[in-house]
């Protein structure tokens, strides 16, 4: 994608321009000059980029000349990148050495204290080299003029009107929900095969196999029957696991046992046997259905051992499997209960194109319905095809839009095998260049990759494909480029990620993803190693700039081959927790290009236990993730060199002990989840541009050996989520209030309370007051005898939980807060009464006041768990107090001294009610009859 590239080099020689880096420039003979004619060329090729790239997929000779321009246009990236970060640190060294206070007034105000000797100018074999770097200006600015000659020879348009994409972006709560077209009589043959029971039935589990090409829609389907009602009350246990290419039994088995029992500690095994052993007891006489999706190509003796324990289950269990290949269904001995799943009929087709244009069919124009008709024919009847489509007219309203996708030369390429690739480059034609690049870049990992949206953005801005020169802007154009290829749909299975409020993941579709690779060519690289080495795909190392490992071991022979890889930008391993990292580091500290390197989950003989000091020469590197990396101890200093990484992921480093920030002064994701003996963030408080914090450990040591809650103080950037564990007795500063009050981007604050006197419980809540805009709250452990008054006043709270806050005798008043739509109560083992002051309700509002208050106005889901001594729950009586006028779910558990629910629950539009381990509610409602219970829909009560 030469675009994005272009717009990243024409900032990169716009910083160039800045004062502090002009000075260096005058210093070179002549590179001013070479810095403007680059200027001036790249200008002038990015006015043609658009029309190249649109032209690229018919012409071979553009694609030729795209490629020269991407090549040169990456080395040209990091020549000039390591001017600018040399400079740069050259400047903080001079700064440093005029004293403190003259640092102090820097806008970062940081110390950054290099040895002076790196980066003294004029010395021999030093990292920082005016000449060499100004000779390697010089050669690319021929290779340049060689490029731009060339481009006049191909005629291109010339785009005038780019309009710049901006920031803003519309708060959004929820995305698109799935609907299906055309499929009901293919879901209600397959739920009647699934809950059908015969008196002959021999076969244990019955399979039954959904065939179809893919983008048909076989995962869906199988969603859509997985998710009926009937069959979700039919089945003991069900199971879903996505099994793709290649068939891993043993992965199978693990997420089998995973989805069955999730504590289960034999789903660890990587011996086979073992985990069939365990399937075989956690099943055994339950009737459970079992989805295998994607299979591509099990042997006979893989089938065979994963079948085996499995045909322990109950009379009625059923394994369902999609398959783009009969082979499977051959092998698998299910061809007489095959589904075989055809092209969808063209009116479905075209009620899906409309659904996902957001355009309501019935109301459509005669004019656009009859080009839209033959935008669909186009479709050849498959689904994903006619969605992708769907989502590319969705901002087209004009009839000549319309009108151009039907004319499109798409339509006539004959080099794409895949019917679906033609509507799929027609969406992909329609994204901003920026967007492309985003896109594209996911085909990094492998297919059936989890995507996280906040991973996927860093990577992103670690490429410098989020061109917008404040970082903080650059997650919220991140966010927007992510919405648009949802929208456009790109991605599916979006759902929320559990404990990161406002995260979600997602899954690219095989399909879609065989086109990204169609794209991409040789940029992109997967090397399986548990592939036969016919079947892996070797490219030209010089042009590939990402590269993925799956399952490397040491016996690969890392080091034959990895230091060939001198252009790599990415570098991932992933999936080799039982094999030995051995000498791959000293090979990563080679590349020198790398922007995003992630060694996440090494464990073995030989993990990862040390990071070496040539670490400190990686100076582009962006992204560093070592989460998971169980031997890990200490970080080197080198690591402080690292002036441009804005990313560090040390998630489940477990036996970490210090982590020292105070020369990263870029750096703006932090991830430490899960290190537990990591008490100190050296230099934390200086970071006050730092984003995102999952986790801030308060240490029961004290001095300055460890966190203190003061270090958060002018930390006011920070977005997402954010977990504070206080383990000691800290000391609340005078100005403690402004600790977290001040940070208005923070939308998850956990509040955990270890090891701390309970006399100072009270203190350290009310010191640490959020922001009202604060949208979810956790507090556990809490053992103050009152919660602090700010709770009530947090008028965006939209999720809460209290949990194990023993020594609370009433629930504050959490009526008054106006957002609130999920409470969940656990454990407050000191209240015995919830009355009207839990509703918010003040002694004059409970029976004369004549003033109209609503409780709760917009609480949906409600839990009360594990309140052993609780007894009374107790409402009001007033004509002018609604209660949970929203209120549609309420679950008490464990609950087994409470006598009665008040009488206003009645009066709510509850639609479930979930009563156990209650016994006494129980009894009481065990036998629910009557007006009241007849319209709740749903009324579980179980021991």
């Amino acid at each position: 994608m030469a675009g994005i590239l272009v717009d990243v080099l024409l900032e990169r020689l716009a910083t160039l321009a800045l004062d502090k880096v002009e000075r260096e420039l005058k210093l070179v003979r002549g590179v001013k000059q070479e810095i403007k004619n680059l200027t001036k060329k790249l200008k002038a090729i990015r006015a043609v980029l658009e029309d190249a790239e649109q032209r690229q997929v018919m012409e071979a000779s553009v694609k030729d000349w795209l490629n020269e321009l991407n090549d040169v246009s990456d080395d040209m990236d990091d020549v000039l990148d390591e001017w600018i970060t040399r400079v740069l640190m050259h400047q903080l060294e001079k700064q440093e050495k005029q004293g403190a206070n003259a640092l102090a007034t820097t806008k970062k105000k940081v110390c950054f204290p290099f040895p002076s000797s790196c980066f003294r100018f004029g010395q021999v074999n030093q990292l920082f080299r005016r000449h060499e770097i100004a000779a390697k200006i010089k050669e690319l600015n021929e290779s340049l003029d060689l490029i731009d000659q060339n481009k006049q020879s191909f005629g291109f348009h010339q785009n005038t009107t780019r309009v710049p994409e901006l920031p803003q972006r519309q708060k959004t709560t929820s995305l698109p929900n799935i609907k299906t077209f055309g499929r009901d009589k293919e879901k209600n043959l397959i739920v009647s095969k699934l809950i059908s029971e015969s008196s002959q039935e021999k076969e244990v589990p019955l399979i039954i196999p959904i065939v179809g090409m893919g983008g048909m829609g076989k995962t869906t389907l199988a969603q859509l029957v997985y998710n009926d009602e009937n069959v979700k009350s039919h089945f003991d246990k069900r199971i879903w696991v996505c099994v793709s290419d290649p068939f891993e039994e043993i992965k199978i088995a693990q997420a089998i046992i995973e989805e069955i029992d999730k504590d289960n500690s034999s789903k660890s095994s990587n011996v086979l046997q073992t985990l069939t052993q365990c399937i075989d007891k956690l099943i055994e006489g339950k009737k459970f259905l079992l989805v295998l999706d994607d299979v591509w190509s099990p042997n006979s003796d893989q089938w065979e051992e994963l079948i085996k324990p499995l045909r322990n289950g109950g009379i009625g269990s059923r394994i369902l499997v999609t398959t783009r290949k009969e082979e499977v269904v051959t092998l698998m001995k299910a061809t007489t209960q095959l589904i075989h799943l055809k092209e969808l009929g063209e009116a479905f087709c075209l009620s899906l194109f409309y659904y996902s244009a957001d355009m309501d069919e019935s109301s459509v124009s005669t004019e656009f319905k009859n080009i839209g008709s033959e935008i669909v024919k186009r479709c050849n009847g498959l689904p994903l095809a006619a969605k992708t489509l769907g989502s590319l007219m969705r901002n087209k309203k004009k009839i000549h839009e319309w009108q151009a996708v039907l004319k499109s030369k798409t339509w006539e390429l004959k080099e794409i095998q895949q019917d679906v690739f033609r509507p799929l480059l027609l969406s992909y034609h329609d994204l901003s260049p920026a967007t492309k690049r985003c896109l594209l870049y996911c085909v990094t990992f492998p297919k059936d990759y989890v995507y996280n949206r906040n991973c996927l953005i860093e990577l992103w801005m670690s490429q410098d494909y989020l061109n917008v020169k404040e970082s903080k802007e650059k997650i919220v154009v991140g966010q927007n480029y992510f919405d648009d290829l949802v929208m456009r749909s790109f991605f599916q299975d979006i759902e929320d990620v559990q404990f990161e409020y406002g995260n979600i993941k997602c899954k690219i579709h095989d399909i879609v993803h065989d086109f990204l690779q169609y794209l991409t060519e040789n940029e992109c690289l997967i090397l399986d190693f548990e592939l036969d080495a016919s079947k892996r795909r070797d490219l030209s190392k010089d042009k590939v700039h990402h590269l993925t490992l799956v399952h490397a071991t040491e016996g690969d022979s890392l080091q034959t081959f990895l230091p060939n890889y001198k252009k790599l930008r990415t570098l991932i391993a992933i999936q080799s927790s039982e094999y030995s990292i051995g000498p791959i580091f000293e090979l990563i500290v080679q590349l020198k290009c790398l922007r995003t390197l992630d060694l996440r989950g090494w464990r073995g003989k030989g993990c990862l236990k040390e990071i070496r000091e040539t670490i400190g020469g990686l100076i582009h590197l962006r992204y560093l993730d070592l989460s998971e990396n169980l031997g890990l101890e200490e970080l080197p200093s080198a690591l402080g060199s690292l002036y441009n990484l804005q990313t560090l992921r040390l998630v489940r480093c477990v036996n970490l002990k210090k982590v020292d920030v105070r020369r990263l002064i870029n750096l703006r994701h932090l991830y430490v989840e899960g290190c537990w003996e990591l008490k100190l963030i050296e230099g934390i408080e200086k970071l006050t541009d730092l984003q995102r914090l999952d986790q801030f450990v308060v240490p029961i040591i004290g001095g300055d050996e460890g966190n203190k809650l003061e270090h958060l103080k002018d930390l006011n950037q920070l977005q997402g989520s954010l977990a504070i564990r206080i383990l000691g007795n800290p000391n609340m500063a005078e100005n403690a209030a402004a600790i977290m009050v001040n940070k208005a981007h923070l939308l998850e604050l956990r509040l955990e309370f270890y090891s701390v006197d309970e006399g100072k419980h009270g203190e350290i809540m009310n010191g640490l007051e959020p922001h009202p805009d604060l949208e979810s709250l956790y507090i556990w452990f809490y053992k103050g005898g009152a919660f602090s008054h700010w709770l009530s006043y947090l008028h965006s709270l939209r999720m809460l939980i209290l949990e194990t806050c023993t020594k609370c005798g009433v629930l504050p008043p959490l009526g008054k807060l106006a957002s609130l739509e999920s409470l969940h109560i656990v454990q407050l083992h000191g209240v015995s009464k919830v009355g009207v002051e839990f509703l918010g309700i003040d002694d004059g509002q409970t029976s004369s006041s004549s003033s109209i208050f609503i409780s709760f106005p917009k609480l949906k889901q409600l839990g009360f768990y594990n309140m052993g001594p609780w007894e009374e729950w107790v409402g009001v009586e007033n004509n002018n107090i609604t209660i949970m006028p929203c209120l549609s779910q309420l679950t008490i558990g464990y609950c087994y001294k409470l006598k009665a629910l008040p009488d206003f629950l009645w009066e709510t539009p509850l639609q479930k009610l979930h009563i156990f381990r209650s016994p006494i509610l129980q009894d009481l409602y065990r036998q629910g009859i009557g007006e009241k219970w007849a319209k709740i829909p749903t009324i579980v009560i179980e021991d």
